[in-house]
């Protein structure tokens, strides 16, 4: 098991160009296996671009997850607008590199994402849907107040089906402070 770390030291920092390193990272294969396997230089390259978010479009918002003091890029997190059962709702999603996992970094990271999607107010709901098989996802949904809604299949990529949880959140109803979560996560 690893040693849990001090999550004080997680911050998330808008998506950037030198961030792409990064991203071949969390692109490996042991790191897609259960997102239809790794994408082609092209499909990185096209994702990166989607990321760094130069147009300035609102419906998306990635980060990179980064660890203080030495800024240690250890994953990526983000939310996007979704219709998801004929309602408009923000979809959250992230990832952690092995080395880093198992320490409470990707739930201190999604309760600084989810702090700024409240800040936002546009959709009523936040949804997850990690796939049946990964239950450290399903995890730190359930630690940051999640319901499970069901079973569903999700396709993503498109063409890739899988087997998923639905986790909504309801954002008017998250009243926790930052410092609140960091005390309930591992240390």
């Amino acid at each position: 098991m690893s040693t849990p770390l001090n999550t004080e030291l997680v911050r998330i920092q808008p998506w950037a160009d030198d961030d792409l390193s990064l991203l071949r990272l969390l692109n490996a294969p042991v790191m897609m296996e259960q997102l239809g396997g790794p994408e082609t230089e092209e499909q990185l390259l096209a994702r990166h671009e989607r990321y760094v978010n130069k147009d300035g479009q609102q419906t998306s918002k990635m980060f990179s997850i980064v660890l203080l003091p030495d800024h240690t890029p250890v994953g990526s997190i983000g939310y996007w607008d979704r219709i998801w059962q004929g309602e408009n709702v923000y979809e959250v999603g992230w990832s952690v590199l092995p080395p880093f996992q198992g320490k409470g970094i990707a739930s201190a990271a999604l309760a600084l994402l989810i702090t700024r999607i409240k800040q936002e107010r546009r959709h009523k709901f936040i949804h997850a849907y990690p796939s049946v098989d990964n239950p450290a996802s399903n995890a730190i949904c359930r630690k940051l107040g999640f319901t499970l809604q069901s079973e569903c299949v999700f396709e993503y990529p498109p063409g890739s089906f899988m087997r998923s949880n639905d986790w909504r959140l309801e954002v008017a109803s998250v009243h926790f402070p930052i410092e609140k979560v960091r005390e309930q996560l591992p240390m």
